[in-house]
């Protein structure tokens, strides 16, 4: 079936087909090979055909297993039909040495679909996919721990079959970016198993770099929107004289969109320059497209193309090109973060610093925060004071620094977003969206879509990846190296932050009706302090940035003030988590995490581990939810 959509629907250039029964496959050179998928034969199939460069790095090149996979010492094997499961280091094909095989065709973007069982009674309870491939993205059929399972009413594994459909779909539902795939598949595997009766298996992604979950693995079917910010990056490598990567691409433009008159003429230019030896600077970026969807069609395709072109485009928020972190002008801020003890009482101010940059949007100023790496336990202990269940279980995540803006987003920061991108890439936004109007406050009454949008804008405007963080970012940077249930201590005081401390669990109103209530989410809430700290105030509206004391890592409104998007969807607990920091998109698409709490709600519900959510497209909850954006370092 893969093979069929490979050669018929995408109109890829060349596919190699290696299964029980199949004819012999033509070789480019000499007699043809053997189709039956032994050991001897994939060995020497990988040997022979990628011992010499014969694709453009602007190429994608597949490669996808059906079968059984084993861990062994540590590495990922795929085992053939004759392999020896007493002997996997000697009669199986280690996956590294595909990738590496894979590598030397010349093609920058190698993507590796293993439809493999995980290990049937291996002890370590690992399987394939596990093992980082450098330069490879590597989507497995299951989580580690899961195994692969056939599906004889659908004719295939899920796995595969939710490949597929994933692949074929179109319009702005399309699965054209790695992200977007492992987002459907993430969700679409589970539910696939559950609806037949079969134990759950989670496909799992591995990129690596991660920014290659960026890429588009089917120009046909992105959207033209989506080269915005490569034209961006290739305009900034032609001004730094790095002709070869400007190149590069300026051809994944056009495999998006072949006919783009910007890309055709850049292409020239650099040749030109390429062939003179001297840089010169590039002319000004071109507008942004206009809103019009122009499909390619197989025969562009294939013209323009050599075995499935590849262009880079957005995560799930923001479709850009990651810069290199060496660009990013950072500096070391000094400030002080408070702490209490247990009934709300203030230690000594302590001095702390943060490694910060500057993104500029106009005449407004985002402050970023370099969270620094590290490993956190995210969610809370069973002994927390008004804990939920979607809390836990508590698991280790690891994650890389990333950038955090240092307060959520605020209305001049929206505005002139806005005002630098007017044009839509997916909806409108709202120029003037808040309740509360001023232009340090948080922005807010908006849904998590417009926050996407705005993080895409932001990401075209800057040339930056910038987008939503994903909840164990959020938890790690509000955290900020804590485990107690506030940042601050074991309890929140009027002091650190705005929340509602009168009592209760939400106060205030909304459109213009009361929903003040003892009770939220199905808990009671009595009391406006937590734990033994003292009574707060309710101030009935949103603060400005910098109102309060900022976290031990630089961050201000963690707690209170606006709740926070998420990328992950919502899910009712941390089963099957993700452990690398990536979002969790194993739930429903159109409900997507809120963390923080607001000025509205009870303290407790502000703590560090607290999880709500809410749907995409709601923009209810008067004057209460914002965002914050961050960007990969």
């Amino acid at each position: 079936a893969l093979r069929i959509f490979f050669e018929q629907e995408v109109g890829f250039t060349k596919v190699y087909f290696f299964a029980e029964g199949a004819p012999p496959i033509p070789a480019d050179t000499g007699e043809p090979i053997q189709a039956v998928p032994t050991l001897g034969t994939l060995r020497r199939f990988l040997r022979v055909r990628f011992d010499a460069r014969f694709l453009k790095p602007a190429d994608n090149i597949w490669f996808f297993f059906a079968g059984h996979g084993r861990r062994e010492r540590d590495r990922d094997y795929l085992m053939p039909i004759d392999a020896d499961p007493g002997n996997v280091e000697e009669t199986a094909v280690p996956v590294s040495y595909v990738a590496e095989r894979l590598r030397r065709s010349g093609a920058e973007n190698v993507i590796l679909l293993l439809d493999a069982c995980r290990n049937e009674g291996a002890r370590d309870g690992q399987g394939v996919g596990t093992e980082t491939q450098r330069g490879v993205v590597t989507i497995s059929s299951c989580s580690p721990n899961e195994r692969s399972y056939e599906i004889g009413e659908l004719g295939h594994g899920a796995f595969t079959y939710s490949l597929l459909q994933g692949l074929r779909q179109q319009g702005e539902s399309n699965c054209a970016t790695v992200e977007r795939l492992d987002q459907y598949l993430r969700y679409r595997v589970p539910d696939l198993c559950s609806r037949f009766s079969r134990p759950r298996q989670t496909p799992y992604t591995n990129a690596e770099p991660i920014e290659k979950r960026h890429l588009i693995l089917l120009p046909r079917f992105a959207l033209p929107e989506d080269v915005a910010p490569i034209k961006l990056d290739a305009l900034e490598a032609e001004t730094n004289g790095e002709l070869e990567t400007a190149e590069q691409l300026w051809w994944r433009v056009i495999a998006v969109s072949a006919t783009d008159p910007q890309a055709h003429e850049a292409v020239k230019r650099i040749a030109r320059k390429q062939a003179a030896g001297r840089p010169s600077p590039p002319p000004e970026p071109a507008p942004a497209p206009p809103r019009r969807v122009r499909r390619l069609t197989r025969r562009q395709l294939a013209a323009t193309v050599g075995v499935g072109a590849a262009a880079i485009a957005g995560a799930i928020a923001a479709p850009a090109l990651l810069r290199r972190t060496h660009r990013i002008a950072f500096r070391t801020a000094s400030f002080e973060t408070a702490s209490v003890d247990a009934t709300g009482v203030k230690s000594s101010p302590m001095q702390r610093d943060a490694e910060m940059f500057t993104q500029q949007i106009g005449n407004e100023r985002l402050e970023m925060v370099a969270v620094p790496a590290g490993t956190f336990t995210m969610g809370s202990p069973a002994s927390e004071g008004e804990r939920r269940a979607n809390e836990g279980p508590q698991h280790h995540v690891s994650l890389p620094r990333f950038g955090m803006a240092a307060f959520p987003v605020t209305q001049a920061q929206w505005f002139a977003v806005i005002r630098a991108h007017p044009a839509k890439l997916r909806r409108d936004l709202d120029p003037y969206p808040s309740f509360f109007r001023g232009v340090d406050l948080p922005v807010e009454t908006i849904t998590w879509n417009d926050a996407d949008e705005f993080c895409a804008r932001l990401a075209a405007v800057s040339g930056r990846s910038y987008r939503l963080p994903s909840e164990a970012e959020w938890e790690h940077a509000c955290r900020a190296g804590s485990s107690t249930p506030f940042a601050f201590g074991p309890t929140l005081t009027p002091e650190l932050a705005n929340y509602c401390g009168t009592g209760g669990a939400v106060c205030g109103d909304s459109d213009g009706a009361s929903v003040a209530s003892d009770l939220y989410d199905g808990m009671r809430y009595g009391a406006g302090s937590y734990g033994e700290g003292p009574p707060g105030i309710f101030r009935a509206t949103t603060t400005a940035a910098g109102t309060f004391p900022r976290n031990g890592w630089g961050l201000y409104d963690m707690h209170g003030n606006v709740w926070e998007f998420c990328l992950d969807t919502a899910t009712g607990s941390y089963a099957d988590a993700p452990t690398d920091g990536s979002p969790n998109v194993a739930g429903p698409p159109d409900e997507r995490i809120l963390r923080g709490g607001s000025w509205s709600h009870n303290p407790a519900i502000c703590r560090s581990a607290y999880r709500d959510s809410i749907s995409v497209a709601e923009r209810g909850w008067q004057g209460r939810i914002g965002f914050r954006v961050v960007l990969p370092l």
